[in-house]
């Protein structure tokens, strides 16, 4: 349980810093703090979950999909930045394929 509570965390902390990355090249470069902190946590706690048991498969599977889901919706409405019909259909597959990751462990 406390891997996948690392792993949520994580993928905020990317998410956070990957948005910051956005505002840092379009506004002001003080953004860059936040960028390089939020990627050095978000994997110090991704490697946290792997050794709280947490398969790599899985782990990165989730944080790199959740991540893109997250950010390609926050850059929507944060940014004004297209959300396409195809944008959404990617994200999607990506899901599904960490979804058949997972299950391809059973």
């Amino acid at each position: 349980m406390i891997a996948w509570v690392y792993l949520g965390i994580a993928i905020a902390c990317e998410v956070v810093a990957a948005l910051s990355l956005r505002m840092a090249v379009s506004s002001r470069r003080a953004w860059y703090g936040l960028v390089a902190t939020g990627y050095v946590v978000a994997f110090v706690l991704l490697s946290l979950s792997l050794s709280a048991g947490m398969p790599l498969s899985v782990a990165y599977g989730v944080w790199t999909a959740a991540g893109v889901a997250l950010t390609a919706i926050l850059g929507k409405f944060l940014f004004n930045e297209p959300f396409t019909w195809v944008l959404a259909l990617g994200v999607a597959l990506i899901m599904g394929g960490v979804l058949l990751v997972e299950m391809g462990r059973l």
